[in-house]
């Protein structure tokens, strides 16, 4: 690093790394090591063109769990795109979910110095902090996350009970022979330690249920109780449940946009669990009309999350996609094309934009952003398969063998089991 070898320097990190994912100096030396290699040779462009596929394949490995895999797909992303905000908040979320909580620190740490804006990301700096025993520093972070939204009240329960212990520490409790001794209710001790504890078993989870909805009963109206036994709820997978309280909670804060979402999300995961319930019982009508309904409401969903946010081009991409689904074409096409202006977004935009021409049965503009979004595809990845086998598609329905022999036979020479590509290329 001092010798600006920053090349050298990441390979060295990303080694340490692979040894011990959660060495925290190493995580942050390499956030500091990119950051400087991008400032030096400007790969920011170059990066996002080439981040679709570590991105996606980051997002498929957090959705199963499989967070150190995550957690290495993101490094290749950010390789190449060191100030993405979404991008270390998330590595900092799959690292903390593999339990590499000083890893997991030191890129919200990063995170908080390039974007001291990022409210979600500056609360979880805080929360990290917090775990790995610098309550000082976690209460700078929940102050900074208040300095850019003052109303944020997980910041502002949080730093009050920060500011208590900072409090303890001072005042020279914490040196009694042990700390829980301060605490004359040993019971209280037991359930602090529980409620801070990271995994717990469903039996203290509906125990705790039960402890807050006997609160609830004193304080019908209080929105972080709502909150904190919707989270519970959520924690136990009983959707509706959580739903419900989430619900509630909105009604005290319509204007909290995270919030809307979160109740969104949960009334999808609810119908998609009435979907596969309906499913299972063989009742395939009620399950059409429930994915309908379903269809439906992600559409006015994201409707309402880009009026909220109309220069946020993700909520335009998600929001095109569900229009697509409905059968709302050229809506979906307005949306995509607006998604082209992020250059991050602009390779899945142009793709989902020929799926759409090609639906409509406008064959000549699919086929000219197919194409378009093959060149941004690293080698033949699914993406690429996809695309090359809709211009195959293309070029059948044009009866133009010789032009879908050339798609197939990509795909063919790669992946001789993807779809029907083996029988087509017998038939050509």
């Amino acid at each position: 690093m001092r010798r600006r070898n920053y090349d050298f320097a990441v390979d060295l990190y990303r080694s340490l790394l692979d040894i011990n994912p959660d060495l925290g100096e190493a995580r942050g030396g390499l956030r500091t090591a990119l950051q400087k290699r991008s400032e030096r040779k400007k790969r920011g462009m170059f990066g996002r063109a080439g981040g679709a596929i570590p991105l996606a394949r980051a997002m498929a490995m957090a959705k199963v769990k499989k967070y150190d895999a995550a957690a290495r797909a993101l490094e290749d992303y950010l390789a190449g795109n060191p100030l993405d905000e979404d991008a270390n908040l998330m590595l900092g979320g799959v690292l903390e979910a593999a339990g590499h909580n000083k890893s997991a620190f030191a890129v919200l740490a990063f995170l908080a110095e390039i974007a001291p804006k990022n409210v979600a990301g500056l609360k979880q700096a805080g929360f990290l902090a917090q775990r790995v025993g610098e309550p000082l520093r976690a209460i700078e972070y929940f102050e900074a996350a208040l300095l850019a939204d003052p109303r944020d009240q997980e910041a502002i329960k949080a730093r009050k009970n920060l500011a208590a212990e900072a409090a303890l520490l001072q005042t020279g409790l914490d040196n009694v022979s042990h700390s829980r001794d301060a605490l004359k209710d040993k019971g209280d001790t037991q359930r602090l330690e529980q409620r801070q504890r990271k995994h717990r078993t469903p039996e203290e989870l509906r125990e705790e249920v039960t402890r807050l909805e006997g609160a609830l009963a004193d304080a019908p109206s209080d929105p972080d109780l709502l909150l904190q036994i919707g989270g519970l709820y959520k924690q136990l997978r009983d959707w509706p449940a959580a739903l419900e309280f989430y619900e509630r909670a909105l009604e005290y804060r319509g204007d909290d946009f995270d919030l809307a979402c979160e109740v969104a999300d949960l009334a999808v995961r609810s119908l998609k669990k009435d979907i596969a319930k309906a499913g299972k019982s063989g009742d395939e009508a009620k399950a059409d009309r429930l994915e309908k309904k379903l269809v439906a409401l992600e559409v006015s969903d994201f409707e309402r999350r880009v009026v909220r946010r109309p220069g946020d081009m993700s909520l335009r991409l998600g929001l095109g996609k569900r229009l697509m689904r409905q059968g709302e074409l050229d809506s979906a096409l307005g949306e995509f094309q607006k998604a082209l202006g992020d250059s991050r977004l602009g390779p899945e935009a142009l793709f989902f934009m020929a799926r759409c021409f090609h639906e409509k049965g406008v064959l000549d503009l699919a086929r000219k952003e197919y194409e378009r979004a093959l060149d941004g595809c690293q080698g033949v990845d699914d993406r690429a398969k996809e695309i090359l086998y809709n211009l195959g598609l293309i070029s059948e329905a044009e009866e133009d063998p010789s032009g879908a022999r050339g798609a197939f036979i990509r795909i063919y020479e790669v992946d001789i089991s993807y779809r029907d590509v083996a029988a087509k290329m017998e038939t050509l």
